[in-house]
């Protein structure tokens, strides 16, 4: 298997699975710390620890398109719906409520990029 074809879920895994821990392991330190936002109910913990699982469920999906080449296919299509998801959800966010945080719009510009290097992968490489 060709390394440029791995790269776009390679890099998708070591920048979701830092952010799903993040959330995840410790949401009422690492919340206002990153974000100046608190998760001080058992409710929003639960949401963000829930993120955590999606976010490491869906590197696990990458990572076995990495491994088996026969699952490549149906990894990069869930990653490019991933990523796009929420990019588009961040841009709906943008014209609705207005210019968020820095990581917000890093995170926005991320996303976006590897949906895009997904698609252009599944181009290239998809047939394969």
């Amino acid at each position: 298997m060709l390394p440029g074809k791995n790269l776009h879920l390679t890099v998708s895994i070591l920048v979701i699975v830092p952010i799903a821990l993040a959330y995840g392991l410790c949401p009422q330190m690492m919340l206002p710390w990153l974000f100046d936002f608190r998760a001080d109910n058992i409710n929003l913990a639960n949401i963000f620890r829930a993120m955590m699982g999606l976010y490491l469920g869906m590197s696990v999906i990458w990572m076995m398109g990495i491994i088996k080449s026969k699952l490549w296919v149906t990894a990069t299509i869930a990653n490019i719906t991933f990523m796009g998801g929420l990019a588009l959800g961040r841009l709906v966010s943008l014209a609705l409520d207005g210019v968020p945080g820095i990581y917000f719009l890093i995170g926005c510009i991320l996303e976006s990029v590897l949906a895009i290097w997904g698609l252009k992968n599944l181009k290239k490489y998809g047939t394969d």
